[in-house]
């Protein structure tokens, strides 16, 4: 388990970590989600000691990360895929990694096969593209075989084959009883991987929760009805306070249940050939959820280029 309280960094007076509070739970994948410069990446460097916060602590199964006998074994990182010696070999990397903490060479080899490497494993790193720094990075956490995972955009310049070997590998890392962290930007691929979620903002917590309560308390929610007899349940529905919206073929309903709409129907006669309750993405709740705490707005597109 991890376990961040009141973590507080700054930076020549600026505040990027606000008291901070949150726990990551093993056994499932939690995604840490926030706009660009909430405080993500410092966290994550804060909770292994690369940053040095002003106040708070991080602590993985009740010991600080830098009390950690043979960390490598114990908390897996990776925070930047980049930082490998472009000159040694993948294979070479990962060897001074392990001589370190006393792992032996057969498990080099089998974590490279694990990551796909294996037929470049002695190419220089300098050569690799940026999927291929991004498996050697993968292949550098699960060296140690540890029961903490932490993972800063993985899925950075994986091509769709990799980005589904990932999130099956996280996956099944989880299911194994071991604590998973990982931040991405990408909203879609943290709505099929993650169970819980941390949302961070200006680097204070907006909330923890799962993926469903996330997307049901800040996500729009409407009702999509199709019938030969709409305009008839529209103003019926108008009447009870809902308000309708004519999109392709249907009705969309806010303001009114699905169970509401369905008894209006009954009690007027109206035949109804779609009656489901939808819900905003993830995306769009991440959005509503943090639209107070973005600190860099795009400027509209329709104002682009005149």
């Amino acid at each position: 388990m991890i376990l961040v309280e009141n973590l507080t960094k700054r930076f020549a007076g600026v505040t990027a970590v606000d008291d901070l509070s949150f726990t990551v739970a093993p056994g499932h994948v939690t995604g840490f989600l926030g706009p660009n410069g909430s405080g993500k990446s410092t966290t994550m460097r804060c909770m292994i000691g690369l940053d040095h916060a002003q106040s708070g602590s991080a602590t993985f199964n009740g010991v600080p990360y830098s009390k950690l006998s043979q960390p490598l074994r114990r908390v897996g990182t990776l925070l930047d895929a980049g930082n490998a010696h472009s000159g040694r070999s993948a294979r070479n990397h990962l060897l001074w990694m392990a001589a370190n903490t006393g792992i032996g060479k057969s498990r080099v080899d089998a974590v490279l096969e694990q990551v796909g490497l294996s037929d470049v494993s002695r190419r220089r790193v300098g050569k690799f593209s940026l999927g291929m720094k991004q498996r050697l990075g993968i292949a550098s956490v699960l060296l140690g075989d540890p029961e903490v995972l932490i993972l800063d955009e993985p899925v950075n310049g994986l091509d769709p084959e990799g980005i589904r070997w990932l999130r099956d590998l996280l996956r099944d890392l989880a299911k194994e009883g071991r604590t998973v962290l990982v931040s991405s930007h990408l909203l879609s691929e943290m709505a099929l991987i993650a169970e819980e979620l941390v949302v961070i903002g200006q680097g204070k917590l907006i909330t923890q929760c799962s993926v469903g309560d996330f997307t049901t308390r800040f996500a729009k929610q409407w009702v999509r009805v199709v019938s030969p007899q709409i305009q008839a349940l529209k103003s019926l529905a108008t009447e009870k306070g809902a308000v309708g919206v004519d999109e392709q073929g249907g009705v969309n309903f806010s303001g009114i249940s699905a169970l509401q709409l369905g008894e209006l129907a009954a009690s007027a006669g109206i035949v109804l050939h779609e009656l489901s309750p939808q819900a905003g993405s993830l995306e769009d709740a991440f959005l509503d959820a943090t639209a107070s705490s973005v600190q860099f707005h795009s400027a509209q597109s329709e104002g682009l280029g005149k």
